[in-house]
C-alpha cells in the first residue's frame, strides 16, 4: 500500500497537543515567529507589488516569473518552473517524502480589467488582494523564514505557486502536479493558503461542474429578416426555464448564471448567444440531476422559440433554425478528508495551542484534487481580514497576520517534524 493511500491512525489529542508545544518553544521557531511580528511592512509590500500583476485565467506567466525571482532572492537559488506556470521551491531533506504547501498566482478577473492596487492606511485595496495575494504573500513570508532560521523537520517542504485554481483554470496546476510531477508520488500532505482569515479549515472539498451553452442561428437584419430565430431571446428562454429549478437544500446545492455575451448591434439578429452556467453541490447526484434540468431546459427554449418564430415569419423564408451546444468547460471532484487525518489532528491541536477557533468547512479549493485523490490535504486563509473578494472593490486589512503565519508554521513542522516522519517514510 501506498504512503498516500495508508490509512490515518487517530493518536491521543494530549499526544499531538504536546508535539505542537515542542515544537513551538524550539528558539528557532520562537525567531521566526518574532520576525513574521516585524516584516509585515515588507509582507504588504509583496502583497501590493503581486497583485500589480495581471494573472487572468490562462494568464498568470508574468506573476510566475515575478514569484520564481522572488523565491531565488530569498535563497532559493534552485527555484523553477513547469510548463503550465506552476512555480516549485524545495527544501529538501528527503526525496521520499514531501510536505507541500502552495497558493494560487491566477484571479477570477480577464485580461484588461483596471487593477488600481492601492493603499488607504493600513488596508490594502484592489482586485486579487485577498484572493490570492494574500495566499502567495503567506507563502512567501513561510518560505522565508524557513530559509533564514532552519527549523528541523525530516520530511522534505515543496512550496508551490500554482496556476489556474480559478474559473475556467479548473484546477489545471494542481491536476498537473498531482498527476505529471516529479513529487506526484511523494507529496506526504498539502497545506493550501487560499485568502484572508484563520477561522476555518477547509477539510471536505466541494465538487462543482461549468457549463458553456451557445445557441446558433441564422442571423440577419432586424427590418429585412424579422422572424428568423433569435439565438439571444432562446438564451433567454432558456434562463427563465432553468432558473426556476428546483435545488435541494440539504444536501446543499446551488447553481449561479455568471456570463451572458452574444450579438453585434442593435439592429441585427445574432448569429449566436451563450451562457456559462456553475452547478454545485455537495452530492454528485445532485449535480447530475442538475445537469440534466440544464440540458431540458436549452431544449424547451429552443422548441419554444421556433414555435413562436414560425407564427410570426414566413417560414419559408426561414428554413434554417436554432442549434444549441452545452460544452463541459469545468468538472472539479469532490471528496472529503478522514476526520481522524493526522493533517486534522495536527491543525486542531495548533489551533488550540494559539487559542484560535477555526470550523471544519466545505468548499472548492485546490485541495480538491488531493482530498480527491484520498490524500491528506487541507486549505486555510493567510490571515488579516478581508472582503470583497472577486469584486473591484476586493480589500485586504493585515491585522493579526503574524499569527495566522505561526499557525502555518507550526501545522507544517507538525506534519514535516520528527513524530510525522515514522509514517512518511
Amino acid at each position: 500500500m501506498s504512503p498516500a493511500a495508508r490509512p490515518s491512525a487517530a493518536e491521543p489529542v494530549s499526544d499531538v497537543q504536546q508535539e505542537i508545544a515542542r515544537l513551538a518553544a524550539m528558539s528557532e521557531v520562537r525567531s521566526a515567529v518574532q520576525w513574521f511580528r516585524e516584516q509585515e511592512s515588507e509582507f504588504a509590500q509583496w502583497q501590493l507589488e503581486l497583485a500589480r500583476i495581471p494573472a487572468p485565467p490562462f494568464g498568470e506567466h508574468a506573476r510566475s516569473e515575478w514569484l520564481a525571482n522572488k523565491f531565488r532572492t530569498l535563497g532559493f537559488k534552485d527555484a523553477e518552473q513547469d510548463r503550465l506556470g506552476n512555480v516549485f521551491a524545495t527544501r529538501s531533506v528527503s526525496q521520499s517524502a514531501f510536505i507541500s504547501i502552495s497558493a494560487h498566482l491566477d484571479t477570477v478577473f480577464p485580461a484588461g480589467t483596471p487593477l488600481n492596487i492601492r493603499r488607504q492606511g493600513r488596508r490594502l485595496y484592489g482586485p486579487g488582494i485577498s484572493d490570492n495575494a494574500a495566499g502567495v504573500t503567506a507563502l512567501l513570508a513561510l518560505a522565508s523564514a524557513f530559509h533564514n532560521f532552519k527549523p528541523p523537520h525530516c520530511a522534505s517542504l515543496l512550496f508551490i505557486g500554482n496556476v489556474g485554481e480559478e474559473g475556467e483554470g479548473d484546477l489545471r496546476g494542481m491536476r498537473q502536479i498531482f498527476s505529471d510531477s516529479k513529487w506526484k508520488d511523494s507529496i506526504r500532505a498539502s497545506v493550501v493558503l487560499d485568502g484572508a482569515g484563520s477561522d476555518t479549515i477547509v477539510a471536505e472539498a466541494l465538487g462543482s461542474r461549468r457549463f458553456e451553452v451557445v445557441i446558433r442561428g441564422p442571423g440577419g437584419h432586424s427590418w429585412s429578416d424579422f422572424g428568423a430565430p433569435n439565438p439571444i431571446v432562446a438564451l433567454s428562454r432558456a434562463v427563465h426555464l432553468f432558473s426556476q429549478t428546483r435545488v435541494s437544500s440539504s444536501p446543499k446545492t446551488t447553481f449561479n448564471i455568471g456570463v451572458i455575451s452574444g450579438g453585434t448591434s442593435v439592429n441585427s439578429i445574432p448569429e449566436l448567444a451563450s451562457m456559462r452556467v456553475d452547478i454545485r453541490s455537495t452530492s454528485a447526484l445532485e449535480i447530475e440531476r442538475l445537469e440534466l434540468d440544464l440540458r431540458r431546459a436549452v431544449s424547451r427554449a429552443i422548441e419554444t422559440d421556433e414555435a413562436h418564430t414560425t407564427a410570426k415569419g414566413d417560414a419559408g423564408t426561414h428554413r434554417q433554425g436554432l442549434v444549441s451546444e452545452i460544452i463541459a468547460i469545468g468538472d472539479r471532484p469532490g471528496g472529503e478528508l478522514n476526520p481522524n487525518a493526522r493533517t486534522l489532528q495536527i491543525a486542531r491541536a495548533v489551533d488550540a495551542h494559539l487559542g484560535n477557533t477555526a470550523k471544519i468547512q466545505r468548499a472548492s479549493t485546490d485541495a480538491n484534487i488531493p482530498i480527491s485523490m484520498g490524500r491528506e490535504a487541507i486549505a486555510i486563509g493567510a490571515g488579516g481580514n478581508g472582503g470583497g473578494a472577486h469584486t473591484l472593490q476586493e480589500w485586504f486589512d493585515p491585522a493579526g497576520r503574524e499569527i495566522a503565519l505561526e499557525r502555518v508554521l507550526l501545522i507544517v513542522l507538525g506534519l514535516a517534524g520528527s513524530a510525522w516522519a515514522g509514517a512518511v517514510k
